[in-house]
């Protein structure tokens, strides 16, 4: 598996070209992606500037050499690399166990191609078969949001960090993973989701993705929208 992860991350930056201002993902898969745009910027002299999407990815960014700026100066980017938990024939996407889903979303939404790094296990008929919803809330009251979810068909469950203390994103919220048996409209879902006063965003990432490459024993392949 992680051999598969490596390859979906290691194609996916390929995709990147000299001037491009590049989303920079989260999680183990996207991890590859910036090892090997590290490579290139070194080793090529790839001139790229980068968002990261998680503190634990601007971290890596500037390990391995990967020049970082600002969403807000920057404007829409070129392209954004990151992973999935789900993404179904669509490619509509679960996002979110990696705690970033909100941060994920923003550069998502303002950039122009959007590229999900997967292996085949994360390929679903349906959203919800295989994962469990992410959605991330206010720390205040967010005890009193667990039955609001509850009515919307899933089964909540807080976010624990190993010490057993309740999951902090990088914005200081907490995070419910509720689990649907499969859910049939995402969109409905979503716009259900969100008018819970108390939520932030949830990890239903719809209409987003252009692009998914995929992982297989057989080799990659590029899904596209």
């Amino acid at each position: 598996m992680e051999d598969l992860k490596q390859q979906a991350g290691e194609r996916a930056a390929e995709l990147v070209t000299d001037g491009m201002k590049v989303g920079l993902g989260t999680g183990s898969t996207v991890h590859y992606t910036l090892l090997a745009l590290g490579r290139r910027v070194q080793e090529e002299g790839l001139d790229i500037v980068g968002v990261p999407t998680s503190v634990r990815t601007e971290r890596t960014s500037l390990e391995v050499g990967i020049p970082l700026g600002d969403l807000d100066e920057l404007g829409r980017l070129d392209i954004t690399i990151d992973g999935a938990d789900e993404v179904d024939p669509h490619l509509n996407l679960i996002k979110g166990l990696g705690g970033a889903l909100v941060r994920e979303k923003i550069v998502a939404a303002h950039t122009r191609e959007l590229v999900i790094i997967v292996d085949s296990s994360k390929m679903v008929e349906v959203l919800g078969t295989r994962s469990p919803l992410p959605v991330e809330v206010f720390q205040m009251g967010h005890k009193r949001l667990h039955s609001a979810l509850a009515d919307l068909g899933c089964a909540p469950a807080l976010r624990m960090d190993d010490d057993g203390s309740p999951f902090v994103s990088d914005n200081g919220n907490h995070i419910y993973d509720c689990r649907f048996e499969r859910i049939p409209r995402p969109h409905d879902l979503e716009m259900e989701i969100n008018n819970v006063i108390g939520v932030v965003q949830n990890g239903l990432f719809l209409d987003m993705a252009t692009r998914v490459v995929v992982a297989s024993a057989s080799g990659v392949f590029i899904k596209r929208r």
